[in-house]
């Protein structure tokens, strides 16, 4: 009878899975045992490949982008992928496109805890959340281990956040603004340390009040306040100044 999984392998695979489109655990275990053979150890995950992942089960995720397949391979090899856990976090909530009508995406760069308190270029995770002028929903956990074997890791953290509006952090350096904002991703700097909660009300505030003309196309408006942008994305501090990125 086959040992059952350490809890740090089972979160690994969990994980792995979650990055994965339409794949359970279950499945990316018999893959995996398919691939590497019984047992499991950290050393055979440590040695998978994304080739590996990409042909096994008769080619059944060979339609996965590369970038997706590279996530998940990153989760599975590395120990400290487990660190994006954190049980402070609400939990994640599955959404469609057309759930929240007025909504936005937005991706927050953290550490651990629920701050806006990390670096673009070197977070743990980002918090993607799904946020309408009424509604916030966290619909992902997005780790970036997989940056460090990434051939660009700016690149790379730029893709992994591609299909959002807005990334939080608590600075970013030049380079990966103009990256982003190549993108039509725009940048918002939190110099200090805040709530996630709060981060998302000011976000909600401008939605409710007075979104910029992007923000009012992509949430479905037709007369929308002529204000700046980085007026409004700006970040007020203790002391009532606002830091543009």
């Amino acid at each position: 009878m086959a040992q059952p999984l350490s809890r740090q392998l089972a979160l690994r695979i969990g994980l792995a899975a979650r990055a994965l489109p339409n794949v359970t655990p279950k499945f990316l275990v018999e893959l995996l045992i398919e691939v590497l053979k019984l047992p499991l150890t950290d050393a055979k995950l440590k040695a998978l490949t994304i080739y590996q992942l990409r042909t096994a089960k008769n080619g059944a995720l060979k339609s996965v982008p590369r970038q997706v397949l590279s996530a998940a391979c990153a989760y599975l090899r590395d120990k400290a992928a487990v660190d994006i856990i954190d049980t402070s976090l609400p939990d994640i909530v599955a959404y469609e496109e057309g759930d929240m009508r007025g909504s936005i995406r937005l991706a927050i760069a953290t550490d651990r805890g629920l701050n806006v308190n990390a670096h673009f270029g070197s977070c743990l995770r980002f918090l993607v959340y799904q946020v309408s002028a009424n509604e916030t929903r966290l619909i992902d956990v997005r780790g970036t281990a997989g940056a460090k074997s990434a051939k660009d890791p700016q690149v790379w953290r730029a893709e992994l956040v591609n299909d959002c509006h807005l990334v939080l952090a608590e600075s970013i350096g030049l380079p990966d603004v103009a990256r982003l904002m190549k993108d039509g991703i725009y940048p918002v700097k939190y110099p200090e340390t805040r709530l996630v909660s709060d981060a998302l009300a000011d976000i909600q505030h401008i939605l409710r009040e007075a979104p910029p003309p992007w923000l009012g196309k992509l949430m479905g408006h037709h007369e929308l306040a002529r204000r700046r942008l980085p007026q409004l994305l700006a970040v007020p501090n203790e002391h009532g100044n606002r830091h543009p990125v």
